[in-house]
């Protein structure tokens, strides 16, 4: 692994407001992913698989179990005497404050940009879970000689995106011509994944600048309104990712993994995904209990039915209970004789015993954390 000259910065708060019901207790960052991952989990290890040896989080609100998680970083290898995992919450230092867009996030944290030594930032939310190679990104905006590289995928723009959402013009060149907020047209578009390169000490002055005339977005505010003299290219990404914009896309991409293509183009070996470790017991499953196509994380007791779920860390599936269709989050039990389909779970939920809950394809429902049904 190559060190790269680069300081990473996430918002782990960003397009809450997007999935009211999973960051009640939490962050977008920490929302439960794949069995065992949080979502900050992909873009922390793409991070760290880059060489990037310095990440800052810059939280909102609802932090706790993001710092829970994190820890000091020693899963990712970020504890360090230099650099390492730096979370910075609201109200750290008496300039930070709750911030409404990136701009004045940054803004509050300027002391901290001046005396980092790194020549560029890379900045990214976390609502995709992908296997953006970093080290690419930032050689490719390197070589380019841009001022910013914005990363874009090719891909139609989600209905609850259409008011949340950056869309790029790009000429033959690979520049940016036109940046777009919340698009609304049909079709494939060129869509922001939310990730920015740049120098850092050129991020340093737009911010300063910026703050002065009171603007808030980076793509909308700096970006936009500045390509005539500004050199900024778009990135296009081409890899497998996993997309969360409301509960129904949280189902469906949680359900894609249950497809060994799918679940391959997510993991790859030569990048692997690192997580809080926890010491669990291997899952125990009973001798008469039936288990299809289904993802099962460790220390999940199974005793009844189950097809075509992902179960994270904890679920107990009791005797005669059956289970299809249905994501549940850690430490939900399932009692004797109930069933379900078509449901999401929220964690230490509890099915009493005989319930029977429905959903649908089209709307899967959704129990809240610590809910006895």
């Amino acid at each position: 692994m190559v060190n790269i000259n680069a300081l990473g910065i996430i918002f782990p708060n960003t397009y809450d407001e997007l999935v009211p019901q999973l960051v009640k207790h939490r962050t977008m960052a920490s929302v439960p992913f794949g069995g065992r991952y949080r979502m900050i989990d992909f873009t922390l290890s793409g991070m760290v698989n880059a060489g990037i040896q310095s990440v800052t989080v810059i939280a909102k609100k609802n932090y706790r179990s993001l710092m829970d998680h994190l820890g000091a970083g020693r899963e990712w290898d970020l504890v360090r005497k230099r650099g390492g995992l730096n979370i910075i919450p609201p109200y750290a230092q008496s300039s930070v404050k709750v911030y409404h867009g990136r701009v004045e996030a940054l803004a509050s944290v300027l002391g901290y940009l001046e005396t980092q030594k790194e020549k560029y930032v890379v900045i990214t939310d976390c609502n995709t879970a992908s296997t953006l190679d970093y080290a690419d990104l930032v050689d490719t905006h390197v070589k380019s000689g841009a001022n910013v590289t914005l990363v874009y995928e090719r891909a139609e723009i989600p209905k609850p995106l259409q008011t949340e959402n950056y869309t790029f013009e790009i000429n033959p060149e690979g520049r940016v011509t036109e940046i777009r907020c919340n698009d609304y047209r049909r079709g494939v578009q060129n869509l922001s994944m939310g990730v920015i390169v740049m120098d850092r000490e050129e991020l340093i002055a737009m911010i300063k600048d910026a703050s002065v005339q009171n603007k808030v977005l980076l793509e909308r505010d700096i970006f936009g309104p500045s390509l005539k003299i500004l050199d900024v290219r778009g990135y296009e990404y081409r890899g497998y990712r996993a997309h969360i914009y409301d509960v129904k896309s949280y189902f469906d991409e949680n359900m894609r993994l249950l497809d060994p293509e799918n679940l391959a183009q997510l993991f790859p070996a030569e990048r692997p995904v690192y997580t809080k470790v926890r010491d669990e017991a291997p899952v125990r499953y009973a001798m008469d209990c039936k288990v299809r196509n289904s993802s099962v994380a460790d220390g999940c007791i199974i005793e009844g039915e189950v097809e075509n779920c992902v179960l994270f860390r904890g679920v107990k599936i009791c005797k005669g209970a059956k289970v299809k269709n249905c994501v549940l989050m850690q430490g939900t039990v399932v009692e004797s004789d109930a069933s379900m389909e078509y449901i999401v779970t929220d964690k230490n939920v509890t099915i009493t015993l005989g319930k029977h809950l429905r959903g649908n394809d089209a709307f899967p429902v959704f129990v809240e954390k610590d809910t006895i049904v």
